[in-house]
């Protein structure tokens, strides 16, 4: 049986995570984020649906569970989890502008996953949304980007609303250009884009950086190296 643990949003944890759930592990972001963690000395599970995906996540090094997001019961999330400390939620619906799966994806797979964290006592958990998912959409952006704008900004909204130790991170534009390990990181900053590997050396940063918990930050590229960002602004 896990041990449960209560924290008060913007508490600072003993310790960090050791064994970190990856939703959303086949993606991108994900495939940054794993040497990292592994690096850091942290284990990583990343979670994906299809053998291929969880073969390959194998090789990197990772200890991958299978997990499709949608079809998912509750149980499923639970023993996707079972063990972790950690979980990075990391998730999308894609940009095949089917907007129902931007509601099950990016909004439900977010509720089912804090849920799952809250009922094995995971306490830290780190979100990545979007930039300006809180300014109103506008009407020329199509259906499909609404939706999701509208599931990014209420996965936030109910993140902040528990008492997980929780971080909010909202990249800009994701590139796959390489990373540069400097970012602009700030509770709002101009529009702009953002390398996926960077994204995942702030979320690394973040997970070993018990100042981090109950923020929300925005990021794009920039000029100041991750740690030296993350060290300001966390205190």
């Amino acid at each position: 049986m896990l041990r449960r643990r209560i924290v008060t949003v913007g508490m600072t944890l003993t310790g960090r995570p050791t064994r970190v759930a990856i939703v959303g592990g086949a993606g991108k972001v994900s495939r940054q984020l794993i040497p990292l963690l592994i690096e850091a000395g942290m284990e990583a599970i990343p979670l994906a649906r299809r053998d291929e995906q969880l073969a390959d996540l194998e090789q990197m090094g990772a200890a991958p569970r299978r997990l499709d997001i949608e079809d998912a019961s509750a149980d499923d999330f639970l023993a996707a989890f079972d063990g972790c400390d950690g979980i990075v939620f990391t998730a999308g619906g894609g940009a095949d502008g089917k907007v129902e799966r931007k509601r099950t994806v990016d909004l439900e797979g977010s509720l089912k996953s804090m849920e799952a964290a809250r009922a094995l006592g995971i306490d830290r958990f780190v979100q990545v949304s979007a930039i300006g998912v809180d300014q109103p959409v506008d009407s020329s952006a199509g259906d499909a980007w609404k939706a999701y704008v509208e599931a990014k900004r209420g996965a936030d909204a109910a993140l902040r609303a528990t008492q997980l130790a929780w971080t909010i991170l909202r990249p800009g534009g994701l590139t796959d250009d390489p990373g540069t390990g400097l970012v602009t990181l700030a509770p709002e900053v101009e529009r702009g884009t953002i390398a996926r590997a960077d994204v995942a050396a702030v979320i690394a940063a973040c997970l070993t950086n018990e100042d981090s918990v109950g923020r929300q930050w925005e990021l794009v590229s920039g000029s100041t190296p991750v740690a030296e960002a993350l060290a300001v602004l966390a205190h």
